[in-house]
């Protein structure tokens, strides 16, 4: 997701070691973080950017502070709603639930979800993995 930021997540770590959070939670770039964890395990410095970004936005919605993306905010709530329910990330399920609920084009990504499908890279049906109630209690804090 880096190369659609605005300015990515060495900036955005720059912004607040300096002091200028301000800065980083009105970026939209903080909303573009999917929390995949790739740069965290890449990063030379062993900074955990996925972990900053979400702090981040969890502070944006504490202080009312709009997304900058449109929808940003629906999407990262379906993502943890279906980390929650399921356990893991199942991205068709919430692609499916993105594209209802923000009344995108259905098939406006059709080529490329169709390739990944056909790829074996998204399941159709999401797998339950064991530990589910683990996850769950992690979701309400009591873990």
């Amino acid at each position: 997701m880096a190369a659609s930021m605005q300015y990515g997540p060495a900036w955005i770590i720059r912004q607040v070691a300096l002091g200028e959070a301000s800065e980083a939670l009105a970026n939209k770039d903080i909303w573009l973080c999917s929390g995949c964890y790739t740069c965290a395990t890449r990063c030379p410095n062993d900074i955990d950017a996925s972990a900053v970004m979400d702090a981040l936005r969890q502070t944006a919605l504490q202080r009312g502070i709009p997304s900058m993306e449109r929808d940003a905010l629906l999407f990262n709530r379906l993502f943890l709603g279906v980390v929650e329910r399921l356990g893991k990330s199942h991205e068709a399920l919430t692609l499916g639930l993105f594209k209802v609920l923000s009344h995108t084009p259905l098939y406006q990504d059709m080529g490329a979800g169709a390739g990944l499908f056909l790829r074996g890279k998204v399941p159709l049906l999401p797998e339950r993995p064991e530990g589910v109630s683990e996850i769950k209690q992690i979701f309400r804090g009591s873990l």
